[in-house]
């Protein structure tokens, strides 16, 4: 995926070792109630839309620019599903990340979904009983954004 310039300012003095980040994921439904997904390019894998938000720059408003710049898809954000802190990520230059994702769910307002940068291979509406294989994650949010329950949190330790 590519690389934000803060990101490579802060790895330039900080190497390899862990960074803590913000991310950002979309779950977009179209009018047909289709979900928008993309095939990674680093992996390959099918995923949710996602991104890291820039310095100073609100999580919905980051979605719906990453959103537009990956899938040439406009949204509108309804609401925030997911709060996650995902695993750490140990990139293949030996750049280690760990995420804290803040998942929404979307609906398209308007464009035609393509690949509209070098960070996707392919990218389509899929219907809810077509999904491609997929990590749990990527099905648990979309299951989230099909419910009515408040947004949901890994719960706190009793320890």
């Amino acid at each position: 995926m590519a690389t934000p310039d803060f990101i490579r300012e802060i790895r330039a003095s900080a190497g390899h070792q862990l960074l803590w980040l913000p991310g950002v994921s979309a779950v977009v439904f179209n009018d047909a109630g289709r979900v928008l997904l993309g095939q990674r390019a680093d992996n390959h894998r099918w995923a949710l839309i996602s991104g890291i938000p820039d310095p100073g720059e609100q999580p919905a408003a980051a979605l719906v620019r990453e959103v537009q710049e990956e899938t040439g898809v406009r949204v509108a954000v309804e609401r925030l599903i997911t709060v996650r802190s995902g695993r750490q990520v140990t990139y293949p230059n030996g750049d280690i990340c760990q995420f804290m994702d803040l998942c929404f769910r979307c609906r398209a307002l308007d464009g035609e979904a393509r690949v509209n940068d070098d960070e996707s291979l392919a990218v389509g509406w899929f219907a809810l009983d077509e999904l491609p294989d997929m990590t749990d994650y990527h099905y648990f949010r979309i299951k989230q954004a099909l419910s009515d329950e408040p947004t949901w949190f890994e719960p706190m330790s009793s320890e």
